[in-house]
C-alpha cells in the first residue's frame, strides 16, 4: 500500500500546467513494491516486475523462412542457373540427421530446421522442379530465406524490461521464450467515489432534484484499461463529517482514491475540506479547460485525486492526473497519450496561459468542432472522435491550421 508523506505533492503556485502536474507525479510518487507470479494466460495488462532475459535464442535453431529447397550457396555457379538433385525432405517439427551431400538440395518447409551444411533456401515458386532435381535461378544471395538461431532475440538478451505493460505482443514473446509464468506487480487498488445529494445510482428511483450518476461509471471504465483493481465506493452525501469519515476509512484499504465533484469553492463542496481534515491537500487548479477545479492530496499515506463534477472535465483531468498516477504507483514508465496531427476545419479563440481541449469530429484528415461546448455534455464524447489539444501559447485557431488531436479510440 502507498505510504506517502503529507507534503509529497507540495506546490505553492495558484495554477499548475499539465506538464508540471505530470512531472510532479513522476518525481515525488514512489512505485508500490511487491510482486506475484502469474500464469502467462493471466498476465495480460499487468506490469512486469523484473527484467526478462531470454533463456534461449529465438528462433532456437537455424530454420527455413519459406517453403522451398535448402542447399549450400557455395554449390551454385555465379550468374548461371544450377541443377541440384534432391536428397531428402524436411517438414516442420522434424530434423535431418545427416549432413546434406555436396551439390544437392533438400525439400524443406517453413520453420523446419536447416539440414547440416545448408545455408540458403530458394522459394518453391522460384525453383523449377523436375525428375533430375530442382533448377535454382541465378542471383540468390547467401543465407536467403533462412532464419539464423537468435535472429529475433539472442540468448541472454533483455527481452522485456521491468515496468513494461504486458500486452498481446509481450505475452506472445514470453510464450515463444518458453515462460509459463511471469513476475508482475500487484494491481493498484483504486477506490472510486462520486459526491453530491443531487446524484442517484442508475436503477434507483430518481428524486425530483436528482440526476443519475455517470462519472463513477465513466471513471471505472477508464480504470479498466489500466493495471488496477477498482472498487465502486458509491456516492458521498453533501455532509462534511460523512465525507471525511468515508475518505479516511477507504484510505486504509486502497492505494489510491478518486472522487468526482465537491472540489470547487462552493458551500456544498466538501471533498477539499475532508482531505485537509484527514491529511494534507494541495489544491491543484490546473491551467486547463475543461477541468480547472481539481484536488490532489494524501490521507493516511494514500493519495487522493479529486476530479471535477462535470463529465468532460472529469475525463480530461483523469487523463492528466489519475492515469499517470496509477501508472507511477504500478511501477510502469510514463505512457504518453497518443497524439496525431490533422487540419483544423474550424475557427476558435482562447485565452493564453491555459491548455484547452476542444471536442472534434475527424473526417478525411479534417477536424471539425462539435457544435456545443458545455463540460457537462456527455453526448459530446459519444458523438465526437477526439480532443483537439490547444497549447497554452495558442490564442486562436483558423481553418487550415495544423492541430494536435487526442483520438478517443486510444483513450477510451
Amino acid at each position: 500500500m502507498a505510504q506517502l508523506s503529507d507534503d509529497c505533492f507540495a506546490f505553492g503556485g495558484p495554477l499548475l500546467s499539465v506538464e508540471a502536474a505530470e512531472a510532479l507525479i513522476a518525481e515525488r510518487i514512489p512505485p508500490l513494491g511487491g510482486e506475484e507470479s502469474l500464469p502467462l494466460a493471466e498476465a495480460a495488462g499487468r506490469i512486469l516486475a523484473r527484467d526478462l532475459h531470454a533463456p534461449l535464442p529465438l528462433p532456437s535453431f537455424f530454420n527455413a523462412a519459406v517453403d522451398g529447397y535448402a542447399f549450400r550457396h557455395a554449390d551454385l555457379i555465379p550468374g548461371e542457373p544450377c541443377l541440384l538433385p534432391l536428397a531428402g525432405r524436411i517438414a516442420a517439427g522434424h530434423a535431418m540427421a545427416e549432413a546434406l551431400p555436396p551439390h544437392h538440395a533438400a525439400r524443406i518447409f517453413t520453420g523446419a530446421p536447416m539440414p547440416p551444411g545448408a545455408d540458403t533456401v530458394v522459394m518453391q515458386e522460384d525453383a523449377e522442379a523436375g525428375p533430375a532435381g530442382i533448377r535454382v535461378p541465378p542471383g540468390l544471395k547467401p543465407g536467403a530465406n533462412a532464419r539464423p538461431a537468435g535472429e529475433d532475440v539472442a540468448a541472454g538478451a533483455l527481452a522485456l524490461p521491468a515496468g513494461r505493460r504486458l500486452r498481446a505482443p509481450e505475452i506472445g514473446l514470453a510464450a515463444a521464450l518458453g515462460c509459463a509464468h511471469l513476475p508482475v506487480r500487484p494491481r493498484i487498488r483504486v477506490g472510486v467515489f462520486s459526491t453530491g445529494d443531487e446524484l442517484a445510482a442508475p436503477g434507483a428511483p430518481l428524486g425530483p432534484a436528482q440526476a443519475y450518476d455517470s462519472n463513477r461509471f465513466t471513471l471505472l471504465a477508464l480504470l479498466a484499461r489500466l493495471p488496477v483493481a477498482a472498487s465502486d465506493l458509491g456516492i458521498l452525501p453533501d455532509d462534511p463529517a460523512a465525507t471525511a469519515a468515508a475518505l479516511r476509512a477507504a484510505a486504509g484499504t486502497h492505494d489510491l482514491l478518486l472522487t468526482s465533484g465537491g472540489v470547487s469553492t462552493g458551500e456544498e463542496d466538501h471533498v477539499r475540506a475532508a482531505i485537509e481534515q484527514g491529511g494534507r491537500l494541495v489544491f491543484w487548479r490546473l491551467a486547463v479547460k475543461p477541468g480547472r477545479p481539481a484536488a490532489m492530496g494524501v490521507i493516511a499515506g494514500t493519495p487522493v485525486v479529486g476530479l471535477p463534477g462535470n463529465p468532460v472535465a472529469a475525463v480530461v483531468t483523469f487523463l492528466h492526473l489519475a492515469r499517470p498516477l496509477v501508472l507511477r504507483l504500478a511501477g510502469a514508465p510514463p505512457e504518453p497519450l497518443l497524439r496525431i496531427r490533422a487540419e483544423a476545419g474550424f475557427a476558435y479563440r482562447k485565452k493564453a496561459g491555459r491548455r484547452e481541449y476542444v471536442r472534434v469530429r475527424l473526417r478525411d484528415g479534417i477536424a471539425t468542432k462539435f457544435e456545443r461546448e458545455g463540460a457537462g455534455l456527455l453526448s459530446s464524447l459519444t458523438e465526437s472522435d477526439a480532443f483537439a489539444e490547444l497549447p497554452e501559447p495558442v490564442l486562436a485557431v483558423a481553418p487550415g491550421d495544423a492541430v494536435t488531436l487526442l483520438p478517443f479510440a486510444a483513450l477510451f
